[in-house]
């Protein structure tokens, strides 16, 4: 308290100045049009840019929070393209849906190995089981080879054992799409049958085919750079850059066919009869 006087008694000139010129300030702001105006057009420019500041410290804060809500936007989006949901129709029957969506992060990944995986933040308890195919917002990445409680190892296109049903976009022209081991940007599309004219050019789009129980229809993979005959000349391979950067993944979405079991047991019925 003694230092506290002190400091008063030491500055009392200075401290008197102050105070009446914040007095002379006061009775011109409050005397005078002019001043006034130009006073809380001030005060306003500062809280305003105050404002400013603290929204985008607050916002940058719950960025993950946002992200987050753009994640389940675009996982019940895909629910209803996916399960070809009517356009006026605002809540889904879940129950009744083919196709399931689940989100997910990458903590893993490798592109630059002949066989290369993805590993994902979900697992079992999050019904991410073996065979459901995994996307991101440009395309496919590959199918769940595994998964334990809380994670998942996914098998990327990248990956020597890969093989998916793909097609010539607004064509009826199937092939399986593999890898070459050779370009982590480029993928092969392989036996696409030869006819005259070629059923496909350079820039053309790759998809996802019907035959498959894992991904459903017309989901992007990629464009055409080229393609040529096998040695037989028989069919085309073709060259695919792919729509996903391999190098930078981290939001992806887990999908399940809710009717592949039933689809599995009649194929295996239909084996057994023969």
């Amino acid at each position: 308290m003694q230092r506290i006087i002190n400091f008063i008694l030491n500055n009392k000139n200075t401290l008197l100045y102050l105070f009446l010129f914040l007095i002379s300030i006061f009775l011109t702001i409050q005397n005078n049009n002019y001043h006034q105006a130009r006073y809380f057009n001030s005060a306003n420019w500062l809280t305003g840019n105050i404002y400013g500041v603290n929204a985008s410290i607050r916002g940058y804060f719950n960025l993950s929070e946002e992200v987050e809500k753009l994640r389940q936007e675009n996982q019940w989006l895909r629910s209803r393209w996916f399960n070809s949901e009517p356009r006026d129709t605002v809540e889904m029957d879940t129950a009744r849906l083919t196709y399931e969506i689940i989100s997910a992060r990458v903590v893993k990944n490798s592109y630059a190995e002949p066989d290369n995986y993805i590993t994902l933040d979900r697992g079992k308890n999050d019904s991410i089981l073996q065979d459901m195919g995994v996307i991101t917002s440009r395309g496919i990445l590959g199918i769940v080879e595994r998964s334990s409680s809380g994670f998942a190892s996914v098998q990327s296109v990248l990956n020597s054992k890969s093989n998916i049903n793909a097609k010539i976009q607004h064509t009826n022209y199937f092939g399986s799409l593999t890898w070459n081991q050779q370009d982590y940007m480029r993928v092969q599309l392989e036996d696409i049958p030869r006819l005259e004219p070629a059923p496909m050019k350079a820039g053309d789009t790759i998809v996802t085919g019907a035959m498959s129980s894992i991904f459903p229809e017309n989901i992007p993979i990629g464009t055409i750079e080229d393609f040529e005959l096998n040695q037989a000349g028989s069919s085309y391979t073709i060259n695919v850059r792919l729509f996903n950067d391999m190098t930078s993944l981290r939001h992806v979405y887990v999908i399940r066919n809710r009717k592949r079991p039933e689809v599995l047991n009649l194929e295996k019925e239909v084996a057994n009869d023969r």
